[in-house]
């Protein structure tokens, strides 16, 4: 049976929440961010019509569009917005997964069989707009990529149908750009040789791209010929992530502790970037040498930040350790957890700030964790505990 899988994406959705807040936004260009050397989180397309594009310099951006409205932004609403529209989505849906904060996959082959696959998603599609006040745009095609490419293609508020005899046709013309995994380099790197187009790439020789970017190459190809096998993975939310060591010596040296869950922060906050999580719950568990155990926690604005997730954590240790007795184990959780990455969080963190957030991760991805870290955490805990996938 030919797949049938749709992807929703929610237009510009920071600025739509806002609007819904605030309709004198409405047809204005409005720029989510904060601080004057903050970043663009994200922006309404009456702001890109003059240039301005996410993760750019609040102060570039305003030098593009000087009447653009600068809004903090507010990640506990929109993450509140997110959830009412994938529990519609769910409601409905055979198989949903939720790709990120503002986007779903959806597995509704055999719906032909009962209903018109594509009049079902336009009628979903409404009624996440009548009951949220959101616009959304779609895409139904045989997979999950000619399926992201075709919602970019329809936006805004567009619905567009691919079916197989037409992949290649739809495909060809666009941008090599449009490909969800060609970042900037890769684009440089084929654009140098000539291949800027879908159909280009398409065409090309599988061995010469596999030589050319190595092990990606194959799996490049598929994608440029409208080849994507990829499950929809049904969606199931993750609701925190935690580590904790058991001292071989009970210890009350309070630089060691300290420095332990500065560790133990770092690599967490590496976690939830990776996987693309923000938290709004830091949790500090202490257990002492009789051991009594005693937790407490603090709320703060959506991050998956080290500086701003350590300086929380810290807080709440010299709160919670006042026995002046030794310790036996020591733990930090995050919970309250969203999908969001990074740049869509630092609404009050500098551009650098982000620059190095972002080159400190590509080292640890690359050569492994532990080849960078902030000088106060210490790398190597006794015993680490890390936590397995939590589901509600």
């Amino acid at each position: 049976m030919e797949r049938a899988i749709v992807h929703m994406d929610l237009d510009t959705f920071f600025v739509s929440c806002e609007r819904l807040k605030n309709s004198e936004l409405q047809k204005m260009p409005v720029i989510i961010g904060g601080g004057d050397r903050g970043v663009v989180a994200s922006c309404s397309y009456e702001a890109r019509y003059y240039g301005v594009r996410s993760a750019m310099p609040i102060k570039m951006a305003l030098r593009l569009c000087p009447e653009a409205k600068v809004i903090k932004g507010d990640m506990e609403m929109y993450s509140q917005l997110s959830h009412t529209v994938t529990e519609i989505i769910e409601e409905q849906s055979p198989v949903v997964e939720k790709a990120s904060i503002d986007e779903h996959y959806l597995d509704i082959t055999g719906m032909d069989r009962f209903f018109g696959a594509y009049r079902w998603t336009e009628e979903l599609a409404q009624r996440v707009t009548s009951q949220t006040g959101l616009p959304i745009s779609f895409a139904l095609s045989i997979n999950k990529t000619v399926a992201k490419i075709g919602t970019g293609e329809a936006k805004p508020i567009g619905r567009k149908q691919i079916a197989a005899d037409g992949v290649r046709s739809f495909l060809n013309p666009l941008s090599i750009r449009k490909i969800p995994m060609v970042g900037d380099s890769t684009f440089q790197l084929l654009s140098r040789i000539g291949i800027r187009q879908i159909h280009t790439l398409a065409d090309m020789p599988v061995e010469v791209l596999q030589q050319m970017i190595g092990k990606n190459g194959l799996e490049l190809w598929k994608k440029a010929n409208g080849i994507d096998s990829t499950p929809v993975q049904p969606y199931s939310e993750r609701k925190s992530i935690s580590t904790e060591s058991t001292f071989s010596t009970d210890t009350i040296d309070l630089s060691k502790l300290r420095s332990i869950i500065g560790g133990m922060v770092e690599k967490l906050a590496y976690q939830l970037r990776t996987e693309q999580w923000l938290t709004s719950t830091v949790v500090i568990k202490l257990r002492y040498a009789n051991f009594d155990t005693e937790t407490k926690q603090c709320r703060l604005a959506y991050t998956s930040a080290d500086h701003t997730l350590s300086r929380c954590a810290l807080e709440l240790f010299d709160k919670l350790y006042n026995r002046r007795m030794r310790i036996r184990l020591i733990g930090v959780r995050f919970t309250n957890l969203v999908r969001g990455s990074l740049q869509i969080n630092l609404f009050e963190d500098t551009q650098e700030m982000v620059a190095l957030y972002q080159a400190m991760d590509q080292i640890k991805s690359r050569f492994g964790y532990d080849k960078v870290n902030r000088a106060g955490g210490i790398k190597k805990l006794e015993n680490p505990k890390f936590s397995k996938r939590e589901k509600p």
